[in-house]
């Protein structure tokens, strides 16, 4: 039981298939020869029996009719592999108990009975081994000396044979799981490529039933997922249009309002449900994917221009150290995820602060740290959500409209990109944009 517990099966589907039918296999082709062999060797012992029981026969009656001088010389010429002829009267022992040498035994005794009184005894020995002991009838001693064989020897080309069929075998099993799994790899490659943009490559509708249909469901399924993302952000692009032009109107009725805190308040609530407008739908089409193409962008270039923009505005940015790479990455959207994660940290630290350092494979990790009082540890992913704000209060200007994170989750998204928060240990907080790859076309 503790070395069942040990083991553990392998992760991938492959793998496991494959382990299953080698094993199968061998202790398949392992039991089909061990009962080709004991069969091999029972109807070896039936024939080996009946001939011994001929040839002893044929033999001692040969030296029963011999003159007793000649036949020593003749001796070497009737031993067989398994047995030969000593005139004498040999050695005394045991009785016959050994399963292969009591048939032997008996079809000696059954050869010679009708002219010969035999007596059979084992001979104490590593193998079976036993004699056979008769008088002629000149009164001269015989021993037959015999050593039963169980089967005879196996050609040499025949392990070799054994292994090329199981080596035969193994590719064949190798080619099936490979073309069994093989569509289910394509599909969850084709999963993974599906990002925000839902541009993910199709598959092919091809090779079995079960694999096609597959297929088509899946290719169906993208489709229907663009068209009704599509759907959604043209109804939220007609609502924003159609809100805009309201709130314009409004605005212009607002500035001809004499002056005063309630006109002041209702500018002010106009100016967020614009903001809110424009929020919403560019989350939206962050969701739906961004259309820029990606090219090798200059990262110091452009996290200096960001940081020169933000000090011009009298703004507390700050670049930590150079890398003096590029990477492969959308240069607007990039910019934009960049752009809110400063806003955050300027508005509830007061400052920010960018580092940059490059990884293997020419990606980067772009850290912007704060000195604000951070997130609560439970909240670090929540705040990712749409319209989630830790900001409890009915003002926008302090909590936002709670899109900025979740466009920036998936703008990164849609870069191949990774967006984590996590609390700095001496206070306030990090936002860690790591670039690992090249964006999906």
């Amino acid at each position: 039981m503790r070395m069942f517990s040990r083991w553990h099966w392998p992760r991938s589907l492959f793998a496991r298939l494959a382990l299953i039918f080698c094993v199968g296999l061998a202790l398949a082709q392992a039991l089909s020869f061990w009962l080709t062999v004991t069969e091999r060797d029972e109807a070896t012992v039936n024939v080996m029996t009946g001939y011994v029981e001929r040839e002893v026969a044929s033999s001692v009656a040969l030296l029963d009719h011999l003159p007793p001088d000649e036949r020593a010389r003749w001796l070497p010429r009737l031993a067989r592999r398994s047995y030969e002829f000593i005139l004498g009267p040999g050695e005394p022992g045991t009785p016959v108990d050994a399963r292969l040498s009591e048939r032997f035994a008996r079809s000696i005794t059954d050869g010679l009975s009708r002219t010969h009184t035999v007596t059979t005894n084992a001979i104490a020995d590593s193998s079976e081994h036993f004699q056979a002991h008769l008088t002629l009838t000149d009164g001269t001693p015989l021993t037959i000396d015999f050593h039963p064989m169980s089967s005879i020897p196996l050609s040499r080309w025949l392990p070799l044979m054994l292994i090329a069929q199981f080596a035969l075998l193994i590719g064949c099993c190798w080619l099936v799981v490979r073309l069994a799994t093989r569509p289910l790899n394509q599909l969850a490659r084709a999963a993974d490529l599906l990002g925000p943009d839902l541009k993910g490559a199709r598959l092919p509708e091809a090779g079995p039933s079960e694999v096609a249909r597959a297929a088509r469901a899946f290719n169906a399924m993208q489709d229907r997922i663009a068209m009704y993302t599509a759907e959604r952000v043209q109804i939220l692009a007609a609502i924003s249009h159609d809100l805009q032009t309201p709130i314009t109107r409004m605005r212009l009725r607002v500035d001809v309002m004499d002056d005063g805190d309630e006109t002041d308040k209702l500018r002010q609530d106009l100016l967020e449900m614009e903001n809110l407008v424009k929020e919403g739908v560019t989350y939206a089409r962050s969701l739906h994917g961004a259309n820029e193409p990606p090219c090798r962008v200059d990262l110091d270039a452009l996290l200096d221009s960001l940081v020169y923009d933000y000090t011009d505005a009298g703004k507390d940015v700050t670049l930590a150290q150079h890398v003096a790479i590029a990477v492969m990455a959308r240069p607007r959207a990039l910019r934009r995820v960049l752009g809110n994660l400063v806003d955050n940290a300027l508005k509830f630290g007061g400052s920010a602060t960018i580092e940059a350092t490059s990884t293997k494979g020419g990606g980067a990790i772009i850290c912007i740290r704060d000195e604000g009082p951070g997130i609560p540890e439970a909240l670090l992913e929540t705040v990712f959500e749409p319209f989630y704000r830790i900001e409890t209060s009915r003002n926008r200007s302090t909590g936002g409209t709670g899109l900025g994170l979740a466009i920036c989750r998936q703008l990164a998204q849609s870069m191949d990109a990774t967006l984590t928060l996590r609390n700095r240990s001496g206070g306030g907080l990090e936002a860690v944009l790591a670039l690992t790859g090249t964006p999906r076309e």
